[in-house]
């Protein structure tokens, strides 16, 4: 997949989504550098992957805090001398309540300062390093809430859309210098981040998800996203920018509440 010996670096890279594509980026000969608050996962990952053919490093990094990230993208050129992928994948879900009179105001700034500003600072560190060497891959990763209304709270959804926003700019301005920006909007998926909020176990989570699934038969699972991953950061769509690639068996092609009402109505 054309990753060989190039050297990405994954936010929120040490669980869920960014673990997958951490590993099986370096699976295809990358060198990943996992930047996470999760100190024990990130090292024992980095332990558990590396190998003589298979290279992970981890760095602590608070993505809210311009410092951490851009040590991250320094720790890259040292190590490796360039920076090829930026995948600013770390994100929280927030508080639950999907009311506005329950949405609590540091939270939902909490949920914009991770999801939106820590995004903003990878993408701002890494264009500093390809710029210069006019190539590069910038990927976010952001939800179907980027497209969908109604099912997650007002913080989430409004935090996802601005990412949209945010990487169709950067795909106009960093096109120029040979930079591909690109996102990726999953469905729900059993995550750590999306058990916890929901308080669910992965089987009664994977019940419910595929209760309302369009595309039945097969699961959706961490390494979708990951598989999604390493194309958009490979050779393969090296003509592919400014695309939010939607991960989510059709379910935003249709909104079931009408017929839903109706077979409610007609059983009655």
């Amino acid at each position: 997949m054309g990753l060989e010996e190039k050297v990405p670096i994954i936010t929120g890279g040490a669980s869920g989504f960014g673990e997958s594509t951490a590993r099986l980026f370096s699976q295809h000969g990358a060198r990943v550098i996992v930047a996470d608050i999760q100190f024990d996962k990130g090292v024992s990952l980095s332990e558990d992957a590396n190998s003589d053919e298979i290279k992970i490093s981890y760095v602590h990094c608070d993505v809210t805090i311009d410092s951490d990230v851009k040590n991250v993208a320094e720790f890259a050129i040292s190590k490796y001398g360039k920076l090829d992928i930026m995948f600013n994948n770390a994100g929280i879900a927030g508080n639950m309540d999907s009311t506005i009179l329950g949405t609590d105001n540091e939270n939902f700034k909490r949920v914009f300062d991770v999801n939106v500003y820590g995004a903003f600072l990878g993408a701002k560190h890494a264009a500093k390093v390809m710029i210069p060497a006019k190539s590069g891959v910038i990927l976010f990763t952001s939800s179907i809430a980027s497209v969908l209304c109604g099912e997650r709270t007002h913080a989430y959804t409004a935090s996802k859309h601005a990412l949209i926003g945010l990487m169709k700019n950067l795909c106009v301005e960093l096109g120029q210098h040979g930079i591909r920006v690109n996102a990726m909007s999953p469905c729900a998926i059993a995550t750590p981040l999306m058990k916890n909020a929901l308080g669910m176990d992965k089987s009664t989570f994977d019940r419910l998800i595929n209760e309302s699934a369009v595309l039945k038969g097969v699961m959706p699972e961490v390494t979708d996203v990951a598989a999604a991953a390493l194309y958009l950061a490979s050779y393969e769509a090296k003509f592919v920018s400014g695309l939010n690639l939607l991960i989510d068996g059709g379910y935003s092609t249709t909104n079931p509440v009408f017929s839903m009402a109706l077979k409610n109505k007609l059983s009655t």
